[in-house]
């Protein structure tokens, strides 16, 4: 009985909750509520410090408040976030094993949807070692699952400004991968009935890279392209304009994109800090000369921390308004965006063209495979040659580095290259399991030589285990590998750095041996992103 009564209880309180919003839908570029209506986003960033801002946080000892998951912090914010007249609160980084079904539902009641970033400090891509593995897909789907069960939920970035500048351009090609692993996880729960959220990217305003950028991840497959494309701006600062703000290039740049386009932030306090905002750009945002185009946007940011972009002073159980956001209060009250309506738009724009590789592009079309856990430890039961139980990850890179510089073949299996589209099977991999199919393919390399498989203690000849499960997932993979291995030898004579191929890298977070120098690090791809995940701060 005592289940049954918890079982009813808990349905009546779904049932108390029931949602009052309409699910956000999307056609051609922009929302659409449920009912037909147009859906313009007037957001606010909201969490204190996680990788947020200008520039995003590049402190992977960064810890995160889930913002959704203290109702008594529900109850003091979001009676502000409504009086503020949002419908939109965009959160970095939330844990996909709390509970947020009390603050989700404060939400909706005070009809506030969210956009959520699908990583968090510690376990996002990273722009210096990029890398699309099981830990992050299963991170990812986590956060889908939490979520996608609240109607007030319009979709999630998969990224932000991990790729900020033209020196990282390559860490692109991982985030739309993610991109297209998420909206296929998505798709797969609507064909049993699931509903629609979008998969976006959140990107900086960086002239050399902006429109490569926005075409990149618009461009080809479709399953594989964003769904909306979210803009980090900071450019209208104090007394500007339209056109002195530079948003009158990003409308005519916009104008032909295929997707809804938003500012995913936006709010410069170079003038006045957060206190000298005017909020004129908010004005500017939803009206006529930029709804046809925009979807509306996010303003960074609703606490004021030490950056000073706040809206909000908290102290304690204390929420106090600032003069900034008194006044962005009144300028939203003041927008009526023009509309139309779902049933009267017909979208004629078409997905933009790839960007060729270029000085400031460096990510193919071609991208990195789905992360599959049961490839990863199939291939680790069939190995012949593996890491010692007890190897400290520390002693990985001289590993590594050793096998990859010697026999650069053996690395091909967790290749890496984005510039080229050349991935090795194995990359998704984690450390451990990579090391192994290195150690393995050097072993093989070498005849199976008793001395190929020790390292001074840290390897060992152990037997093979090769499940019948496993035999057409490792067939294929093993195919991928042999690719793989001919781009690698066929790359040092295109290289552009003038290095030989067989040079090698440990990853970044590993000691190296005396032997690995600097110009060891041309082939870093090979190794790189074994250890991406611990290799320092991941970009939300």
């Amino acid at each position: 009985m005592g289940f049954l009564q918890s079982a009813l209880t808990t349905s009546l309180l779904l049932a108390s909750n029931a949602a009052a919003l309409d699910p956000i839908v999307m056609k051609g570029t922009k929302f659409f509520t449920k009912n037909g209506e147009q859906f313009f986003i007037k957001g606010v960033a909201y969490q204190q410090e996680a990788g947020g801002g200008p520039g995003g946080s590049t402190d992977s000892k960064n810890k995160y408040v889930d913002p959704l998951a203290d109702v008594k912090v529900c109850q003091r914010d979001i009676p502000l976030l409504e009086k503020l007249g949002v419908n939109t609160i965009r959160t970095y980084a939330i844990d996909p094993k709390a509970d947020h079904s009390e603050c989700m539902s404060m939400l909706d009641k005070a009809g506030i949807y969210v956009v959520a970033d699908l990583g968090e400090p510690a376990l996002s891509i990273n722009r210096d070692s990029p890398a699309w593995n099981v830990e992050l897909y299963e991170r990812y789907k986590g956060v889908i699952d939490n979520l996608g069960q609240y109607d007030n939920v319009i979709g999630f970035f998969a990224g932000n400004e991990v790729t900020n500048n033209n020196t990282n351009t390559d860490a692109s090609a991982y985030v739309k991968a993610a991109t297209r692993d998420m909206k296929k996880y998505i798709s797969d729960k609507m064909a049993n009935g699931g509903r629609w959220m979008g998969v976006g990217y959140a990107a900086n305003d960086d002239a050399e890279i902006r429109i490569n950028m926005a075409q990149y991840f618009n461009c080809g497959d479709q399953d594989s392209a964003i769904d909306f494309w979210g803009y980090n701006i900071y450019s209208w600062c104090g007394k500007s304009s339209f056109t002195e703000s530079g948003y009158d290039v990003q409308v005519k740049f916009f104008s032909n994109f295929s997707v809804p386009v938003f500012f995913a932030e936006y709010g410069c306090n170079t003038v006045g800090g957060a206190e000298g905002r005017l909020w004129d750009d908010t004005t500017a945002l939803y009206s006529d000369e930029m709804t046809g185009v925009f979807s509306g946007g996010i303003v960074y940011m609703f606490h004021e921390e030490e950056n000073d972009y706040g809206l909000v002073k908290v102290s304690g159980n204390t929420a106090t308004p600032m003069k900034n956001y008194k006044v962005l209060q009144s300028k939203l009250a003041d927008v009526k965006p023009s509309s139309t309506s779902m049933g009267s738009y017909n979208p004629t724009n078409s997905p933009a063209a790839c960007p060729a590789i270029s000085k400031n592009w460096k990510a193919a079309e071609v991208l990195p495979p789905t992360p599959d856990s049961d490839l990863c430890d199939c291939m680790y039961n069939s190995l012949s040659c593996a890491p010692v139980d007890d190897l400290d990850e520390k002693d990985y890179g001289d590993i590594f580095g050793y096998i990859c510089k010697n026999d650069a073949a053996a690395c091909a299996g967790i290749k890496q290259d984005a510039e080229t589209g050349v991935y090795g099977p194995y990359g998704m991999c984690n450390p451990k399991q990579q090391l192994g199919h290195v150690l393995n393919a050097y072993y093989t390399n070498q005849n199976s030589a008793a001395d190929a498989c020790d390292f001074n203690g840290a390897a060992q000849v152990v037997s093979a285990k090769t499940d019948s499960s496993c035999e057409a997932s490792l067939a294929k993979a093993n195919s991928a590998v042999a690719v793989a291995a001919t781009a690698t030898a066929g790359s040092a004579s295109s290289s552009s750095t003038g290095e030989s191929s067989e040079n090698a890298a440990a990853p970044a977070t590993v000691r190296m041996t005396p032997f690995m120098t600097m110009g060891d690090m041309v082939i870093s791809l090979y190794v790189l992103v074994a250890m991406g995940v611990g290799a320092g701060m991941v970009m939300l």
